[in-house]
């Protein structure tokens, strides 16, 4: 066999095997991710969750049943009982699947201040309030400045009836642009069914237009990714890309097939790089469980859609940097 053809041949194989190596590696790189996905190797940027020292009781003094929708629905009994369960159990689970972040709030600030010193690396402390009548803006504003409030939020004027739009807010949106500060806000269709206040048109993503307009600058996100609003909260992020918006509540209160059907329509439109993970933690830990795992069976997401949705989403909305970025992945 002459020597030129020895040669091609023997290129041919070593172009092969290293294709081959590539294919392999890829291959094991992609194994490696999942794996870490499924495990919690992999850092979990939790922007909805709830400080709570009380555990919701009935009547006779039992655990509140997790609550669920539609009525009539079956409520799963909660797994823990004690009080402090609700701070223990939350604080396994975040060790339990690497949640390197996550938002508190409470309409009572110094319940929030008492869980963020029980782990202040990982608990970045919102401020909550349902009506601003009840908020001392002057108070907040040194709070914010001090660096002791990192969201505001989760504004939840919803059940008190009023819109976003409401001039009342208006100082608050003009705050929050003036420092930088993220919002979370509740504006959803479902709320409590025992509030005679809480209204569903004013959930209407739509009705934050005219706040965006005046604030441009502003870092907003919608809990429960504004459902069932899908086409307007649709319209309101293509035009304002500051808008992002959490998938919390409805990963373990709303039957599942409710949730994929929004979240997949969601995807399908291109908002894939705007959703981020919350459990909405309220006084059942177990809902951080059930809302990775909704997330993570959701067999119509990629490894990267999912990964967008757990920790890269949150991490370019809060502005993260490379060091912090770094940090978080460093932590197992």
């Amino acid at each position: 066999m002459p020597l030129k053809t020895d040669l091609t041949t023997l290129y041919k194989i070593f172009v092969n095997m290293n294709k081959q190596k590539l294919l392999l590696t890829i291959l094991l790189s992609w194994v490696t991710i999942y794996l870490a996905a499924q495990d919690g190797k992999l850092p979990i940027i939790d922007m909805h969750q709830h400080a709570h020292n009380k555990m919701w009781r009935t009547e006779t003094g039992e655990p509140l049943p997790r609550i669920c929708t539609p009525e009539p629905c079956v409520h799963a009994p909660a797994k823990y009982s004690k009080d402090e369960d609700i701070l223990k159990y939350t604080l396994e689970a975040i060790k339990k699947y690497n949640i390197v972040r996550a938002v508190i709030s409470n309409t009572d600030f110094e319940v929030v201040k008492y869980w963020t010193s029980k782990a202040p690396d990982v608990f970045m402390p919102g401020f909550s309030f349902d009506h601003p009548i009840n908020v001392n803006i002057n108070l907040l504003r040194t709070e914010i400045k001090n660096g002791n409030i990192k969201v505001m939020g989760e504004i939840l004027t919803q059940y008190s009836g009023l819109s976003p739009d409401d001039i009342n807010l208006e100082p608050f949106f003009e705050l929050a642009e003036e420092e930088d500060i993220p919002i979370q806000i509740h504006t959803t269709g479902t709320g409590d069914p025992n509030s005679t206040t809480f209204s569903i048109k004013a959930g209407n993503p739509l009705n934050l237009e005219s706040v965006m307009k005046r604030h441009p600058k502003l870092r907003i996100y919608l809990e429960n990714a504004g459902w069932p609003f899908v086409q307007e909260l649709a319209a309101l992020m293509y035009r304002y890309p500051n808008v992002y918006a959490d998938l919390s509540t409805y990963t373990w209160i709303y039957p599942r097939t409710t949730f994929y059907k929004h979240l997949k329509e969601l995807i399908d439109i291109g908002l894939g790089k705007r959703l981020m993970y919350g459990s909405d933690q309220m006084v059942w830990p177990e809902a951080i469980d059930l809302s990775i795992e909704a997330i993570n069976s959701a067999d119509f997401l990629t490894q990267e859609q999912k990964r967008n949705i757990f920790y890269n989403n949150a991490a370019r909305f809060l502005k993260l940097s490379k060091d912090e970025i770094a940090k978080d992945h460093s932590k197992k």
